[in-house]
């Protein structure tokens, strides 16, 4: 497998390339409207050809790259949960379907909470989890209909669920680092960690008060158009 992270400085979001070797198909996790000529360079670079452009969930901090590329690549076809309606989407997925690149399966869990159109993806033995979980941290709630309980549910039984040894790999970081495990998350994120008690995650997630994102009324708009009318 062909696996590339890649980094958005402006909005600290990553971007995943997953490709299978042998067949040169290609999927991208979350790309950013301002790195296409990035991704379409990469892309050509490795002789991949992009199958998928898919969204963990439609953002609140960024634009989206999906509609950029398909109309680059016109292969593409862009991925987006079915709880989103967004109509210019070639796929509305669901929880439990997989995507195929290649002999490479894709498995979408849906994780809402953060917002109702998150899903993570699972790859063998890691997961992109975009804001749902993050390296110590979790999406907030107070926007997009997130609900903290239901943010609870999703990690504790979707993602917490998987082996300890499970990558993860989330949508931002603005600490310089990548990845994590589920076992480190499990013990040491400080929202969900160490049995945390439901009730206790939803009073602190409940009593955050957070600044609106700089881009949301760019970006949610944006995003429910693939990003090409933002």
């Amino acid at each position: 497998m062909i696996f590339r992270q890649l980094f958005d400085k402006d909005t600290s979001t990553y971007t995943y390339l997953i490709a299978d070797e042998k067949t040169k198909e290609a999927a991208i996790i979350d790309p950013v409207r301002e790195q296409v000529d990035r991704d379409v360079k990469l892309l050509e670079d490795l002789g991949l050809n992009l199958k998928y452009a898919i969204e963990t969930h439609i953002h609140a901090d960024h634009v989206t790259g999906g509609g950029s590329l398909r109309q680059v690549l016109s292969d593409t076809k862009l991925v987006v949960n079915a709880a989103s309606e967004a109509d210019c989407a070639d796929v509305l997925i669901n929880d439990g379907d997989v995507l195929k690149v290649g002999d490479i399966e894709i498995k979408a869990l849906y994780t809402p909470g953060h917002t109702n159109t998150c899903t993570s993806y699972q790859v063998d033995d890691m997961l992109f989890t975009g804001d749902t979980l993050l390296i110590g941290g979790c999406g907030r709630t107070d926007f997009q209909a997130g609900d903290a309980g239901q943010l609870y549910d999703s990690i504790q039984e979707k993602l917490f669920s998987q082996p300890d040894s499970t990558r993860v790999y989330p949508g931002h970081d603005y600490n310089g680092l990548t990845m994590t495990t589920i076992g480190e998350e499990k013990a040491n994120n400080p929202r969900l960690g160490n049995s945390k008690p439901k009730d206790d995650f939803v009073a602190l997630m409940d009593g955050l008060k957070l600044d609106m994102p700089k881009r949301i009324k760019e970006s949610v708009p944006g995003n429910m158009k693939c990003g090409l009318a933002a």
